[in-house]
């Protein structure tokens, strides 16, 4: 997607919903750090806040998910030799670093 575009579609974002928390979206980003299925925004609605969840086998990310969350918590655990690692934050696009 062209770099331009997507700085106009952001900064345009901020003017219309400008005291909204707002998160990155992806519903699939692989290994390679690219976001293969929903790339985008979303807009945080009541008791919802920016996560993230991150999947690891060994210690090797396997793939990770970004969205807007309602009454997300963080919370790591173990299933299946694999560790998922679920983040949330409560700042515009926090969600895109941690």
């Amino acid at each position: 997607m062209d770099k331009h575009f997507l700085m106009v579609f952001f900064l345009c974002c901020f003017i219309v919903a400008a005291t909204s928390l707002k998160c990155m979206t992806c519903h699939l980003r692989t290994r390679t750090d690219r976001c293969r299925r929903g790339f985008g925004f979303c807009v945080a609605q009541k008791f919802e806040s920016c996560m993230t969840l991150k999947i690891f086998q060994g210690n090797i990310l396997q793939l990770s998910y970004m969205v807007c969350q309602k009454f997300c918590r963080d919370l790591t655990f173990d299933l299946n030799n694999r560790t998922y690692i679920h983040k949330c934050c409560k700042h515009n696009f926090c969600n895109l670093k941690i």
